[in-house]
């Protein structure tokens, strides 16, 4: 399978670069893309929620009236989840929603997401490219010139590059990574995945073990 390369114009250049198929090209698994979505999502939440209930609830132990005579039901104390201010039953107690994932179902989620991408035609490689100075206005003309400017966009490039991170931070849908932090979830969140021509090899690497 081979992709034309584009440059930072939009244009089509006489390069081309191969992807494999057991990467790009394989048939896509549902179920391992559902799993580490929810995995990625589930170690986003803090898990800091808290509700008291009626054993940390301060207020007095008095009996607030008598037992019988009054023609309702028997109330021992104010902490009691029937009055206002009092304990919840059951509330939210703080908890940790990380759970495991083999690493083998995390890159055939990867895979299959990319292999989604090639097949919708939402994937495409530009050239290797560097911004001289943290611009926005530089990385946006690149992102209209690819006709992706108002669209999720998720760049992969193969190493850090401090200052195409930075030119994208303040544009809304845009986004740029490595290729060693690619996850299922930017991939699938994306309108379109934009591979730096260099990253194409490492993600190979990456997703080939």
């Amino acid at each position: 399978m081979e992709l034309v390369v584009k440059n930072i114009k939009g244009k089509d250049t006489s390069k081309k670069v191969s992807l494999s198929e057991l990467v790009f090209g394989i048939e896509p698994n549902d179920h391992a893309i559902y799993l580490d979505v929810k995995q990625f999502l589930a170690n986003q939440r803090q898990g800091t929620h808290k509700s008291k209930e009626k054993g940390e609830i301060t207020a007095s132990t008095k009996k607030i009236k008598k037992q019988k005579g009054t023609g309702g039901a028997r109330a021992g104390s104010l902490k009691s989840p029937l009055f206002k201010g009092g304990g919840r039953v059951f509330g939210p107690q703080p908890r940790d929603y990380e759970f495991k994932l083999n690493i083998k179902q995390k890159r055939l989620a990867r895979k299959s997401a990319l292999s989604y991408k090639v097949k919708e035609g939402a994937l495409m490689i530009v050239e290797d490219f560097d911004i001289a100075k943290p611009q926005t206005k530089e990385y946006a003309d690149i992102l209209n010139n690819l006709k992706v400017l108002n669209k999720k966009s998720i760049l992969v490039l193969s190493e850090l590059n401090k200052n195409v991170y930075l030119s994208s931070r303040n544009l809304k849908g845009a986004k740029v990574i490595t290729a060693s932090q690619i996850n299922t979830y930017d991939l699938m969140n994306a309108n379109s995945v934009i591979l730096a021509e260099s990253s194409v090899k490492t993600l190979e690497n990456i997703l080939s073990k």
